[in-house]
């Protein structure tokens, strides 16, 4: 935890038979003992986290063999696509193109699966994320969406075992790679798990991130909150709160993007997995003025198994998907910005722990042979997110409209982008 290793994946809660469960969740949402944990129950828990250790080469052999295509920004693959869903409800309710949601609900359909291991938002506490086993349409639809504040899906595993049937899972870098982890120890907890899909992964913020939002519009009370939305209404959406007193705060999700430095859990900035490496089938927005001119949302997918390309046909097929093959080239440029983030980023950001002393995690891999430039910017992020990370910073934020903050925001992201341009994207396709 003090190396800020912990994603809060949630497997070591799952695993732990009550002695682990994580504490303070509207705060540093950490996992702490509360019963004693004897020697084969520890080793167990520390076998299945991904935080500490993925040997990236090693799963990639194991999962998908030699069959495939390789590129270290986007993983192993089959086949990489453009598109969306046909069914405009799915569309209209999902974060881009519905793709994760409609591959759940044709499967659970056509009785590939009997349940599907999703992330809601609590009944009971509706300003916190909650996963569960949706058995329905109904259930995945009210699961759609992006969410961006902590999660822990794999506390579900004890579920996992018991239910009687197959299942699909959803879930982030992290979380997918202690399930893979889990697969290889043919742990009981996962044997039921058919099939997994994730979405491509940027960061993960702080329940402080809603706290400081409502504060921006002068309100103290988060319980107050009845439900809670990252990507409400037509694609990109909104960030969307609505309160018991009937009263409605929604920003532009660009604009909400202003909470970013502030709140960011410092595990996203370890993360080398920006397209979710480890599953059959992942996807997330297509990041490009061709697509995001026509609104509605479009969803980059990488099919990387034999299985999750066998979906894919089968939905193209029978009309369910519409999807456009595109070049790796293609994929890699129109993700750019969070390939560097992730790959290069990362591994700089590790070197820079390192000389401080701090442990990594270990992948199994590195990538160097980075420019002098590269390293200066990573100079430039690390000292911003250190000093907008302060509760100062973010008190003083606070006072100010999140209207006027996000516009700000999104402005000077996009002359940070232009003015990097070059930079990040020098070599990035060789």
């Amino acid at each position: 935890m003090r190396s800020h290793l912990c994603n809060r994946c949630g497997s070591c809660v799952g695993l732990s038979e009550g002695a682990v469960v994580f504490e303070h969740r509207t705060a540093n949402y950490r996992p702490g003992i509360v019963k004693p944990v004897n020697d084969l129950l520890a080793e167990r828990m520390w076998n299945a986290c991904a935080g500490h250790s993925f040997n990236f080469p090693e799963f990639n052999q194991k999962i998908y063999g030699d069959n495939s295509n390789f590129n270290q920004f986007t993983g192993v693959y089959k086949n990489i696509y453009i598109g969306n869903t046909t069914d405009e409800i799915v569309r209209q309710n999902s974060a881009s193109g519905g793709i994760l949601s409609q591959i759940l609900i044709w499967l659970l359909e056509n009785n590939r699966i009997d349940g599907a291991v999703v992330l809601g938002m609590s009944k009971t506490e509706p300003w916190l994320t909650q996963p569960f086993i949706a058995t329905s349409k109904k259930e995945i639809l009210e699961a759609a969406q992006s969410k961006y504040i902590i999660s822990s899906v794999n506390e579900l595993l004890p579920e996992t075992e018991k239910f009687n049937g197959r299942l699909a899972y959803v879930g982030l870098p992290g979380q997918v790679q202690s399930i893979r982890k889990l697969q290889n120890m043919d742990d009981p907890t996962v044997k039921n798990i058919h099939y997994i899909f994730g979405p491509f992964y940027g960061n993960t913020l702080h329940f402080s991130s809603v706290k400081s939002f409502l504060k921006s519009y002068k309100l103290k009370d988060y319980t107050q909150i009845t439900r809670l939305y990252f990507r409400y209404g037509e694609w990109p959406g909104n960030m969307r709160v609505e309160l018991k007193s009937g009263r409605v705060i929604e920003l532009p999700k660009f604009h909400a993007n202003y909470l970013i430095p502030f709140h960011i859990v410092k595990n996203s900035l370890l993360c080398t997995d920006l397209s979710n490496e480890f599953t059959d089938i992942s996807g997330g927005d297509a990041w490009a003025p061709v697509y995001e001119e026509r609104g509605k949302g479009f969803s980059m997918v990488i099919s990387r198994s034999a299985s999750g390309q066998k979906i894919i046909d089968e939905m193209i097929a029978d009309g369910t998907l519409e999807l456009n093959p595109i070049s790796e080239d293609e994929a890699i440029t129109m993700h750019s910005h969070g390939y560097d983030l992730k790959k290069r980023g990362t591994f700089i950001r590790m070197r820079f722990r390192k000389w401080a002393g701090l442990k990594n995690p270990d992948f199994g891999y590195t990538i160097t042979g980075f420019t002098f430039s590269r390293y200066l910017m990573e100079v430039v992020i690390n000292l911003m997110f250190l000093v907008l990370g302060t509760s100062l910073s973010r008190f003083l934020i606070e006072q100010l409209p999140p209207s006027f903050v996000g516009g700000i925001f999104e402005k000077t992201r996009t002359i940070w982008k232009k003015s990097t341009y070059k930079i990040k994207r020098k070599k990035l396709n060789e």
